[in-house]
């Protein structure tokens, strides 16, 4: 645990860094330097290979900083969710923790909840309102 900590943490940091103006200015700056030594040196593979080296191993450890930052947040916004749920009175509590369910009752809730819009959208052409809590 003391070293999942350790990443998130560093994951974290990182992420903020990362996504820093004066961090893209960098890696711009750094693509720039890159092209005008160009002509320096012939335009040579070693010249190519240096840019797409460094560009792949930036890209592949990116990759595994989104996913924890993504991860992160994504957990985040659902714990919220659960908890707008749960506060709200006339809320289905059946729809805490919904990320977890199989796809299967997933998308049967979604069907349930797209045989409610499309009856919304009925009931709006009829002149009716589309707020409030529909009869079960």
């Amino acid at each position: 645990m003391r070293n999942a900590a350790w990443y998130s943490r560093f994951a974290k940091a990182a992420s903020h860094f990362c996504g820093r103006p004066r961090v893209f200015a960098l890696a711009v700056a750094i693509i720039l330097v890159w092209l005008i030594t160009g002509p320096l040196f012939g335009f040579s593979d070693t010249w190519q290979l240096v840019i797409n080296t460094g560009t792949t191993i930036i890209t592949f450890l990116m990759v595994f900083l989104i996913q924890n930052t993504q991860n992160r947040d994504t957990e985040a916004i659902q714990v919220k969710l659960d908890e707008l749920i749960r506060a709200t009175q006339g809320a289905h509590n059946a729809l805490l923790d919904l990320e977890e369910l199989e796809e299967e009752n997933l998308d049967a809730f979604k069907a349930k909840y797209q045989a409610l819009a499309a009856a919304a959208r009925d009931g709006l052409g009829q002149g009716n309102q589309d707020t409030g809590t529909p009869e079960p």
